[in-house]
């Protein structure tokens, strides 16, 4: 079972520049907020994918659920 550390950790080693923030108080539900300026000219869904893409296969496993907010740090926006 990952820790909310080990979340952090993997998403901002798989979005270069990325920032994370990642609460999971039970260990298999988790909140990500994610800032990266890689996301920049993406949609949401896009934004929301690039982070889901990094735990394929352990979705719905390991980490029952993740919920994302994402924020390109130059535009200040949260989607």
């Amino acid at each position: 079972m990952p820790t909310a550390e080990e979340i952090k950790q993997r998403i901002e080693s798989g979005i270069p520049g990325a920032s994370a923030v990642v609460d999971g108080p039970d260990g298999v539900h988790f909140e990500a907020a994610v800032a990266a300026d890689a996301f920049a000219g993406l949609s949401r869904i896009q934004q929301h994918r690039m982070v889901m893409d990094i735990f394929a296969g352990e979705l719905g496993g390991s980490i029952h659920a993740l919920s994302l907010k994402t924020t390109i740090p130059s535009q200040g926006q949260a989607t």
